[in-house]
């Protein structure tokens, strides 16, 4: 008995000098350093956005956004997460435009959102269709697509207003007739990379398909 009483003693004097030991090691580790919280992204900044708009943008696209040709799309009214995304891919090359490569090369992700964020807040001037032919099977396939040949409804994506969903889906509604069916035509033929869906889907049009969607977006509000 007297020896595993001794015993007992033994390792809870051990176990005691080992404690104070591990105490006295850990008072010598330096404090860990406190966990940063995130950083809170900077909100756009309209006005420099709307500086180098006027600057960098707007010879093309319009003082406001609302360009007058139709070798330039409006952006005024887009969602900003979309103008971003392909600023930011004409600069990687991603998108490719040999012009607005050049245009976006300078840019900085702070500029591009602050361009972004301006245009947002501008409001795009309606479109209208000039072939009423034409709109009608532009409205068919853009509320239904055509089953047969699996080709969806575009409404399903850039809503059945056309006002679109950020960030992959832009606005198509008052855009100009003949851009909107020449992006479809590089979407087709795979000029336009950038969106593997949208290449998908163009590939199954017809010159004259594409035509009646550029004309019913046209004037769709």
């Amino acid at each position: 008995m007297n020896y595993l009483v001794q015993t007992s003693r033994s390792l809870a004097f051990a176990a005691s000098l080992a404690l104070a030991a591990w105490v006295a090691q850990a008072a010598d580790m330096p404090a860990a350093a406190p966990v940063a919280a995130p950083a809170t992204p900077a909100k756009p900044d309209l006005a420099k956005g709307e500086a180098s708009f006027t600057a960098v943008c707007a010879a093309c696209h319009g003082a406001d956004g609302n360009s007058g040709s139709p070798e330039y799309p409006k952006l005024a009214g887009q969602h900003p997460e979309y103008l971003v995304k392909q600023l930011t891919e004409f600069k990687s090359g991603k998108r490719a435009n040999a012009v607005m490569m050049g245009m976006s090369a300078a840019l900085s992700e702070a500029d591009m959102k602050n361009i972004a964020a301006w245009l947002s807040t501008k409001a795009p001037k309606p479109g209208f269709a000039k072939d009423a032919a034409l709109v009608a099977l532009g409205e068919k396939i853009y509320r239904g697509g055509v089953a047969d040949r699996q080709i969806p409804a575009c409404a399903g994506c850039h809503s059945p207003n056309g006002a679109g969903i950020p960030a992959q889906y832009p606005r198509l509604s008052a855009q100009h007739a003949d851009y909107t069916a020449r992006e479809l035509s590089y979407f087709r033929d795979g000029s336009r990379a950038n969106n593997l869906t949208m290449n998908q889907v163009a590939a199954k049009l017809n010159d004259k398909e594409l035509k009646a969607l550029g004309e019913y977006t046209a004037g769709l509000h």
